[in-house]
């Protein structure tokens, strides 16, 4: 292994600029089935106040719509399920949508994706015939006016769709729509260089299965995880399992090249009595965590490579959606535009520390240690340890950046110095990272190294390498 070679990075790299490499990136939900809510004028500046540059309607609102134009927000619209049957029937009809929703808002409004229905396959009024030929129809519209090359098709799909999702590597969608309409879909997916939408609840098994599921591995925080029996891949949450039961599912029928979107995910912040886990703490550690999931970059242990896009549901809770407590309680913020819950939405509030919600998922490769506690981090006794499961890319530049700029003291990790063994990436880096969080005085925000790094309350143990305290 190259222990040190930062000489070549240093020129180029800077704690911000690794940071954001193979980033994903986070977008949200703007759900308005509520009476209460700012706005559109407003919830731009609210947008944009929180660094939000991403947002998904489930409409296409002129008001809304117009209240976004020339803010530089990326938008995803969408043709509600009950026209996806007069679309799929009459070109002309799709035609005249095209006009009337998109073609005279953009470009001021960067309308990046049209959402041709939304989960379908799971709709009561059953519109499932109607999709591929209405995603055609809105298609052919888009060519006409010439901006198909802008603007993407597609369809969310609820994880319902699956045959089967455990363990992740045996993930099928249901037999039944496969040559219907998932495989037509797909082939038009691919023809256009779109990318398959999927609404992804690791809430939902949760709730259904809570004496299975442990509770710190829906919600990102340190767990034993979970091996796949069918390909030995290790899970250390349920948001990546589920994620690769349907890249599974894609592969099954030879479509890995399609990309994947996750258009909705998300935790309530209340719930029924029976709505096991809905709570703040629960809803700020899920959304808390996948938002540093992703835009620390990697992807999935099925599709290491391939960043994560995901969009939060959602902006608002909306206090006239039907159903359960929880569907009332998914919002970032009150209609007030007051937070629910403070989490970090953004790669600056997470390279500055703010925000930062703690117990995040562990490393492979080194030992669990518990809740960051507000005694332990008082007192001192904290650490700082490599995330092995970064790529090793970012992992290295990040130990090249503690061992030059950061000033870590990385003589101990030398060969043939006293912490030079284990040969490992993983140990060196974690060295390096404490030695620059000591050196930091374990200030806010010193252990983190772009998500390569996590605050830990017990000794690393590498060998017989003693890890100081200052």
């Amino acid at each position: 292994m190259a222990t040190l070679g930062f000489s070549r990075f240093l020129l180029l790299l800077s704690l911000s600029a690794f940071a954001i490499a193979d980033a994903g990136s986070i977008g949200i939900n703007y759900g308005r089935i509520a009476n209460n809510l700012p706005a559109p004028s407003q919830v731009v500046q609210l947008l944009k106040s929180q660094g939000l540059n991403r947002v998904k309607l489930y409409d296409t609102d002129s008001a809304v719509l117009t209240a976004l134009a020339n803010s530089n927000i990326s938008v995803t619209v969408a043709l509600p399920n009950e026209l996806l049957s007069s679309t799929a029937a009459d070109q002309s009809f799709a035609d005249k949508w095209v006009q009337a929703n998109i073609s005279q808002f953009y470009p001021a409004t960067k309308i990046e994706a049209i959402a041709v229905g939304n989960e379908v396959f799971a709709d009561p009024n059953n519109t499932t015939k109607f999709l591929v030929p209405a995603m055609k129809n809105i298609h052919a519209s888009l060519v006409k006016y010439k901006i198909d090359s802008a603007i993407k098709i597609s369809s969310p799909v609820a994880l319902s769709a699956l045959q089967s999702s455990y363990p992740s590597s045996s993930g099928s969608f249901k037999p039944e729509l496969v040559e219907p309409v998932i495989r037509p879909m797909l082939d038009l997916l691919r023809q256009t260089g779109s990318y398959f939408m999927v609404n992804v609840y690791p809430f939902f098994a949760y709730t259904a299965n809570a004496d299975q599921i442990s509770l710190d591995y829906t919600l990102f925080k340190q767990n034993p995880g979970v091996v796949d029996s069918g390909n030995g891949l290790r899970y250390e949450n349920l948001f990546d399992a589920q994620l690769d039961a349907v890249f599974a599912a894609l592969s099954a029928l030879k479509y890995d090249d399609v990309k994947i979107v996750v258009t909705e995910t998300g935790w309530p912040s209340a719930g029924d009595s029976n709505e096991i886990g809905a709570s703040q703490p629960n809803a700020a550690s899920y959304n808390g965590n996948l938002v540093r999931r992703v835009l620390t970059g990697g992807g999935t242990p099925l599709r290491t490579q391939d960043p994560l896009n995901v969009f939060l549901f959602a902006l608002f809770n909306e206090n006239q959606k039907p159903g359960p407590t929880s569907e009332r309680n998914y919002g970032l913020f009150y209609p007030s535009e007051q937070k629910v819950y403070d989490i970090a939405l953004t790669e600056a509030e997470l390279a500055s520390g703010q925000s930062t919600p703690i117990n995040g998922s562990k490393s492979q490769q080194v030992p669990a240690t518990g809740d960051v506690s507000e005694t332990s981090v008082r007192s001192g006794q904290t650490w700082c340890v490599a995330n092995g499961n970064v790529a090793q890319e970012k992992l290295q530049a990040a130990l090249d950046y503690a061992c030059g700029e950061g000033g870590a003291d990385c003589r101990p990790i030398q060969p043939d110095a006293t912490c030079y063994n284990p040969d490992t990436l993983v140990a060196h880096a974690s060295y390096a990272f404490n030695s620059y969080y000591q050196k930091s005085a374990r200030a806010a925000g010193s252990c983190d190294f772009g998500g390569a790094a996590n605050v830990v309350t017990q000794p690393p143990s590498f060998g017989t390498c003693k890890f100081p305290t200052d």
